[in-house]
């Protein structure tokens, strides 16, 4: 099996799942993974115990146009390498998952004859997914209508794998809050724009603090600020040195972090969605405006539509998003509604459907 794609987290982790899915039902598998140079992937994938292949291809620059030529010389160098790697390899099916390689790699799939099934983990799938779909064996999907985008006749609504850790922890919501410094008796909001941070996120966290307004609150704030953007946040902790506020650059932890919190303010990924909808977690979503067809907006309104998370557009964070969470925090009754009605939007199991997927067309 070959699978394609990468470059966030939100399409390594589903990846790295269908792969141990597959390696539970058929220890004998060869897997080899396809990403693209310089990117997450060729980090994850090897320390996860498999072989990756990286492609030169990279995104289209939508701002500056003129640096598109050397975009389209190094597609058409990946185009030529994924049509080897297809070649030497002759994989039984072609995964992809979405991110820069996955449209090469599942073309020359594709063109050579063997089977292709795609994975879309959000609820407005990007140009790649939509391009591969007409020759795609199966596309296996986390939301309901998007029938709008692919053939329905091979749509099948598998959600989205996690990471299996968040589902495997234990400890009570007492002793994480208590593991992770904070009183168990008060609520804990979690903070977090990813693994590389979201700045807009840690700017209203900046300004809170500095404006004095994270001083007595009833509630404690984990807060993940991001590598790049740690040296900033801490500058403003060190300054006001807020006692309900506790931030690090990384939380290595999450399972442990998503079991301490009762709300969590995130982006709107498709991973980071799913994550909050198998663990029953209200969240406020702050959807990224810098993201291809604006899909992280699509997912977060799939879920405010239906009462399952709260919304703050990411233009309107500065002002709204503190007042936000302070409206939420201490609100059990909101927060039990949001729980209840994000849980019911859960898809489980969703690594083993895909491989059902996966041995119904091999077969």
């Amino acid at each position: 099996m070959l699978i394609s794609g990468g470059g966030t987290g939100g399409h390594i982790f589903p990846a790295l799942s269908i792969a141990a899915a597959v390696k539970r039902r058929h220890p004998d598998a060869e897997i080899l993974f396809v990403g693209a140079d310089n990117r997450m992937e060729m980090e994850r994938v090897p320390a996860a115990g498999y072989e990756i292949v990286g492609l030169p291809v990279s995104g289209f620059d939508r701002k500056r146009l003129w640096r598109n030529f050397g975009v389209l010389l190094r597609l058409w160098k990946s185009m030529r390498k994924a049509r080897r790697i297809v070649r030497d390899f002759k994989p039984d099916i072609a995964v992809g998952v979405g991110g820069y390689a996955s449209g090469p790699t599942l073309k020359a799939a594709q063109k050579a004859g063997v089977p292709t099934l795609l994975q879309e983990q959000n609820s407005y799938p990007g140009v790649t997914n939509k391009l591969l779909a007409a020759k795609a064996g199966a596309i296996c999907v986390a939301y309901e209508g998007t029938d709008r985008f692919f053939p329905a006749e091979k749509i099948v609504l598998t959600g989205n794998p996690v990471r299996p850790a968040l589902l495997a922890f234990s400890a009570t919501q007492h002793d994480a809050k208590a593991a992770m410094g904070f009183d168990p008796s008060k609520p804990l909001v979690l903070v977090v724009g990813g693994s590389l941070g979201a700045r807009t996120l840690n700017s209203a966290m900046i300004d809170a603090i500095e404006n004095g307004d994270t001083d007595q609150v009833p509630f404690q704030v984990m807060w993940q600020t991001g590598k790049a953007d740690w040296e900033r946040c801490e500058r403003a902790m060190r300054t006001s040195h807020p006692e309900s506020v506790k931030a690090a650059p990384f939380i290595s932890d999450m399972a442990q972090a998503y079991r301490a919190a009762d709300l969590v303010v995130a982006r709107a990924g498709a991973g980071t969605i799913s994550e909050l909808e198998l663990l029953g977690k209200p969240a406020i979503l702050v959807p990224s405006p810098n993201v291809a067809e604006d899909h992280q907006r699509h997912n977060a309104e799939a879920l405010a539509n239906r009462g399952a998370a709260a919304m703050v557009l990411d233009a309107d964070a500065a002002t709204e998003l503190w007042k936000k969470i302070k409206s939420l925090a201490t609100d059990r009754a909101a927060l039990a509604g949001l729980s209840a009605n994000i849980s019911e939007m859960a898809l489980r199991d969703s690594d083993e459907k895909i491989v059902d997927q996966i041995d119904k067309l091999i077969r």
